[in-house]
């Protein structure tokens, strides 16, 4: 069984000769405690073009210490990554091969680099003993296993991790005092960094380093309407990726954030159609539809379970006859069964390994239209502005429709919309600046008011159906009826507040500032 560890750490390098200051003093440290020394024998393993190096994970199989075993780490912030442990095996534990399966796809997983390290261990502990971070001074030899076994290099590195629920600024008062004694922050993110940069091969990593050039200068130059979809694009591929693992374990609200880097993918090709074919994106689109239906059966399934119970919490004790809240749970739990087997599945599908490989091809040889060499704020304002029209539209007919079904369905279609141009509007951002922002800041609120109406006819339904099974079950259904009434009340609350957010947010002043170009710095001659 895995168990995850959040680590918050820096890194430092040791010149020469250098000595670690004593940080007896230093931000409450009472005493600088002696642990040790331990020797570490780890194995880093990734695919022979590195795809789990590229975003920063690794996984290796490690001998000696308190915590021998296999150890995935994952980025998880500034400092900060989550270490998921599984005990000592000779083959890669199944539950770890899954959480790099969004990386690693078909690729086999080989031995990369050897770490050895010699590790003297110091807890620094306050007044009453208690642990408040972990110094470690690493003497490390590395060997690079793949292709072929290369010559070793050898540093000195120090670690400062912060214990368990400790307070992130007490690494910046560490750092000062460390700084001062002449240790400085390591230029590489993990041991692995560093050792495949000392390691490399002299001809890849000047290609590298001349395709890197290359790219800046690219941008220097200016940036395209291509430029900029593409940067949107590949952040949204890149955070389906990455979601990915935390989907698998739990992480609170993963799921609908993978949902929704599948929903901006999908609106970024249909906003951006004269800059991405639709000949390529249609068949992708159709199956991220297919993805985010598949992470929205858990997902809806809570935010309803959420918002009936809310709507149950808000109820008098005088107005709950019968057993309300028991039918409720019985409900949700019947509606669970599975889902999150199935989403698992889906996830370690043939059809979802396929979507992101056609993802990664897309990214890497992407579609271009004679429009993605145009300048952004021309090919992007249109884009905005195609969005907004097909919305104007749908609020029209919402606003003109009679309460009822008709009414609902025409604010649903809406809401959609308002989301997609919300969307067209945030990746047009880096291109046209605060009125990008302040436009999508109209459509985020829109979308607030249409999307509470939605899952307020939802929950009516669903109360709905909670009645006739109490009903069936000689059960009181007032409770629930109760309930839907004050739903309606609210449905209605937002239906008569839509004409007045409309009438602000269809200004014609928030689309002109659209069209305003922002300045661009003079060019140099």
């Amino acid at each position: 069984m895995a168990d995850t560890v959040r680590e918050i750490e820096r890194k430092y390098e040791v010149p020469d000769g250098g000595r670690l200051p004593d940080l007896t003093g230093a931000a409450g440290v009472a005493e600088v405690v002696d642990r040790g020394t331990a020797t570490l024998d780890a194995t880093y393993y990734d695919t022979a073009d590195q795809r789990l190096a590229a975003h920063g994970v690794t996984l290796r199989r490690r001998t000696g210490g308190g915590d021998a075993g296999w150890h995935l780490k994952l980025p998880a912030g500034p400092d900060a990554r989550d270490e998921i442990r599984a005990p000592l095996s000779d083959t890669l534990p199944a539950e770890l091969a899954a959480l790099v399966r969004s990386r690693v796809r078909d690729a086999e997983l080989v031995p990369l680099v050897r770490l050895l390290s010699e590790r003297d261990v110091r807890h620094l502990v306050d007044a009453h003993g208690a642990l408040l971070a972990e110094l470690s001074a690493d003497r490390v030899t590395a060997r690079r296993l793949t292709p072929e076994p290369g010559e070793p290099v050898r540093w000195t590195e120090v670690e400062v991790e912060l214990a368990p629920g400790g307070d992130p600024a007490l690494l910046d008062a560490l750092e000062s005092h460390l700084t001062r004694g002449g240790v400085r922050r390591a230029a590489a993110a993990s041991k692995l960094a560093r050792a495949l940069a000392e390691t490399a091969d002299p001809a890849g990593a000047e290609e590298k380093a001349g395709a890197k050039a290359g790219a800046e200068a690219g941008a220097a130059a200016g940036a395209t309407a291509g430029d900029t979809v593409l940067d949107y694009v590949r952040a949204q591929i890149a955070a389906v990726v990455a979601l990915d693992p935390a989907v698998r374990l739990d992480a609170p609200d993963a799921v609908h954030r993978m949902r929704v880097a599948t929903r901006r993918l999908r609106s970024a090709f249909r906003s951006f159609r004269k800059v991405l074919d639709r000949a390529a994106t249609d068949p992708l689109a159709d199956e991220l539809k297919w993805l985010a239906g598949e992470l929205g059966i858990d997902r809806d399934r809570e935010v309803l379970t959420a918002r009936l119970e809310e709507r149950l919490r808000e109820l008098p004790d005088d107005l709950r006859a019968g057993p309300v809240a028991a039918r409720l749970s019985a409900w949700a739990r019947e509606r669970r069964g599975g889902t999150r087997d199935r989403l698992l599945g889906v996830l370690d599908g043939d059809r979802c390994l396929a979507l992101l490989n056609a993802l990664d091809a897309l990214s890497a040889d992407p579609p271009l239209r004679p429009a993605a060499a145009r300048p952004p704020e021309d090919v992007l304002v249109e884009a905005v502005e195609r969005d907004y029209r097909r919305l104007a539209a749908l609020v029209t007919t919402a606003l003109a429709a009679p309460p009822g079904q008709d009414r609902d369905l025409a604010m649903h279609e809406a809401r959609k919309e308002a989301k997609r141009a919300r969307y067209a509007a945030e990746a047009a951002r880096p291109a046209l600046g605060r009125p990008a922002k302040a436009f999508a800041d109209l459509m985020t609120g829109l979308q607030d008011l249409l999307g509470d109406h939605q899952d307020s006819c939802v929950a009516r339904r669903a109360l709905r159906e909670l009645a006739e099974q109490a009903h069936a079950a000689g059960e009181s259904a007032f409770a629930f009826g109760v309930m839907y009434g004050r739903e309606e009340a609210l449905a209605a609350r937002r239906e008569a507040e839509l004409p007045a957010l409309w009438a602000e947010a269809s200004r014609e002043k928030h689309r002109a500032a659209l069209r305003r170009r922002p300045r661009r710095p003079a060019s140099r001659r």
